[in-house]
């Protein structure tokens, strides 16, 4: 089987596939040989996988410019530690945080799970509230065929949430 993974840095075919747990959580690097050999990967004692993402992810700037205002992390900081001092810096650092979980993730926007029954009832419920907003609309601008459209639809959208007999 191919290997279709590409290179974090440089988009080459990866051949080499890092993992580092640091916390019980896990981050994912995969690398073509010579980006390998260039970031120093071979030798486990200088690497870092704080390190290697940042350059991965950041514009060619001096690093330590961005220093948060609350707590005075530092972009060295996150380098070191792969954590930030508080809250705050994601505000202070999301220029070099968000191509970083863009790499790393499906999106920067965190998505969370939900269950399929909730998503139904979310999808309902703004449903109803968008064709009511839409049937006030409607009837102050005396639109009485359009309202009576939307308050037909609202009648369909309730009836098939209700709980059915016997169920």
């Amino acid at each position: 089987m191919a290997n279709s993974l590409k290179c974090d840095l440089c988009s080459k075919p990866a051949t080499v596939h890092l993992t580092q747990i640091v916390n019980s959580k896990i981050h994912k690097v995969d690398l073509c040989e010579a980006c390998a050999q260039a970031k120093g990967v071979t030798d486990p004692s200088g690497f870092s996988l704080a390190d290697l993402l940042l350059k991965a992810s950041l514009n060619p700037e001096p690093a330590g410019d961005i220093r948060c205002e609350s707590c005075g992390f530092t972009q060295q900081d996150f380098k070191k530690t792969g954590r930030f001092g508080c809250p705050s810096c994601y505000d202070y650092f999301s220029s070099m945080l968000e191509p970083m979980l863009d790499t790393m993730h499906k999106g920067v926007t965190h998505t969370g799970k939900v269950p399929k029954r909730a998503l139904e009832r979310k999808s309902l419920y703004e449903r109803l509230t968008q064709l009511e907003s839409d049937l006030d609309l409607a009837i102050k601008a005396e639109r009485y065929e359009d309202a009576a459209r939307y308050r037909d639809e609202i009648h369909q959208v309730r009836q098939s949430t209700e709980p059915k007999p016997g169920a």
